[in-house]
């Protein structure tokens, strides 16, 4: 179960464009690479898996028990050649003194090899008490190896390789020079994400062939062969029962266009598995909603679209008729800006779906960033049950605001920690829909997919015992 964590000294170091460049190169060497990307964002995900050609799974501490993250790893990784984990921020970073959340932290919980890429520019000497004092604050951590990024020409590697050498027992195993064409253009969430990216696959071949050519690939292969086996058990478990009949399957209607791309693979399997038939609908092109059972609308850029998404009335039409027939539907922050009245952005303004009473409103900083944690109120539209808590820890991350909501309005959560809607509350509840500015994402500790399809099939079936 070959497998190793691409980590740095810090952030911004181009961590992810050499991560992207390996799943690359060695997928085009014929290898079934299985990517991971430690915490809870999509965009580097969304790159990840488009380079490795399999989805990539994300690694989140706050959201997850650590046996989890084990047996996620454990479970896909058995599934693959060799397993990429690419951390987050440098590899002692996290929430916690004790670095209990840190990248290195991941590294000890799976028993992956570390590969340190060091952001080079103006470093000749100093990269050694660098790497040194990396591998004695905690040498329970294998730093196998370091890839050099952003080198100023064959000299300057030529002085880091003597230094590193001579000081260390570190091998090089890459040496990246300073290259415009591995930057990948950025934009408010970080990288702008692969579904969008009109040049996506032509870059991502571009960064595999740079970075193949040099990194020691037979040598990282090899560094990563040396991490031992983990347990290969499915990490979504065994259901608790086995019932007494299959439950009926339910359409239930996904957003997957260039405005709406933010859904974790394992959200999505977990939905499947619960019984969901997964509808995909372009809100840029499909002129109606197909015949479906429930609703769901992630996250995006819908702002980026807003024009076209404005433009397609016809389905926005039917998305707020549907919804004020009472169909079960669930969004989430990009979702919810498409359901509100209006979207403004830079002086832009366009005509959303119009069922949350509510305008929102783009800003230049962040609105809400980070990890939340949400309670449950009594208008929660699928409520916890006795085995799945009614708290949530979830992430959130938008720039937007939504303004002019009556004072009325009901929410499913009370925040005790982010900001969701107002501050005080998130989750905007109409009828069937809940919306919401948080991610959620289906774990041991929050099953709510399965509540979700659950909740639809409810509503399904009471609606045909009604026409009955």
């Amino acid at each position: 179960m070959a497998h190793l964590l691409i980590s740095a000294a810090h952030k911004s170091s181009g961590k992810t464009t050499v991560t992207l460049g390996l799943c690359a190169a060695l997928h085009a060497r014929g290898l079934k690479i299985q990517p991971f990307k430690k915490g809870p964002d999509y965009i580097d995900p969304m790159w990840l898996g488009q380079a490795a050609g399999n989805p990539c799974h994300n690694l989140d501490f706050y959201t997850m028990e650590r046996d989890e993250i084990r047996a996620t790893v454990g479970y896909f990784a058995a599934q693959a050649d060799l397993a990429l984990i690419e951390g987050n921020k440098g590899l002692y970073d996290g929430l916690d003194l004790d670095g209990s959340n840190s990248n290195a932290a991941l590294a000890k919980l799976i028993q992956a090899p570390v590969i340190l890429v060091i952001d080079a520019r103006g470093m000749t000497r100093g990269i050694a008490p660098l790497i040194l004092g990396y591998q004695a604050f905690d040498p329970d951590i294998q730093i196998a190896g370091v890839i050099l990024n952003r080198l100023g020409g064959s000299r300057h590697e030529s002085k880091l390789r003597a230094v590193i050498e001579h000081y260390t027992d570190v091998p090089v195993i890459g040496a990246v020079a300073q290259d415009p064409q591995l930057e990948i253009v950025e934009r408010h969430l970080g990288l702008i994400p692969s579904n969008e990216h009109a040049a996506a696959v032509a870059r991502i071949r571009l960064i595999g062939e740079t970075i193949g050519r040099q990194v020691d690939l037979d040598r990282l292969q090899a560094i990563a062969a040396t991490a031992p086996t983990l347990p290969a058990t499915p990490p979504f478990g065994a259901p608790a029962h086995t019932p007494a009949h299959t439950p009926t399957q339910v359409r239930i209607g996904i957003a997957r266009d260039e405005a709406f791309g933010f859904y974790y693979p394992d959200d999505l399997a977990a939905l499947a598995r619960a019984g969901a038939e997964l509808v995909p609908i372009d809100t840029l092109s499909d002129a109606h909603l197909p015949t479906i059972d429930g609703l769901f609308i992630g996250g995006g850029f819908p702002e980026s679209c807003m024009e076209r998404l404005a433009a397609n009335a016809s389905l926005r039409a039917d998305i707020r008729q549907a919804i004020d027939n009472g169909l079960p539907t669930y969004a989430e922050c990009g979702g919810l800006m498409y359901l509100a009245r209006s979207l403004t952005w830079n002086e832009r303004h366009a005509e959303m779906v119009g069922i949350i009473p509510g305008d929102i409103v783009m800003h230049e900083r962040p609105q809400g960033r980070g990890y939340v944690r949400l309670e449950e109120t009594a208008d929660m539209p699928w409520p916890a049950t006795a085995d799945n808590g009614a708290e949530v820890a979830a992430h959130e991350f938008h720039y937007s605001g939504l303004t002019a909501l009556a004072p009325s309005a009901r929410f499913a959560f009370r925040v005790l920690r982010g900001t969701g809607i107002d501050g005080q509350h998130d989750g905007y509840v109409y009828k069937n829909l809940l919306a919401c500015y948080t991610h959620q994402r289906d774990t041991q500790r929050h099953r709510w997919a399965q509540r979700f399809v659950a909740f639809v099939r409810s509503r399904t079936d009471s609606a045909a015992h009604n026409q009955a």
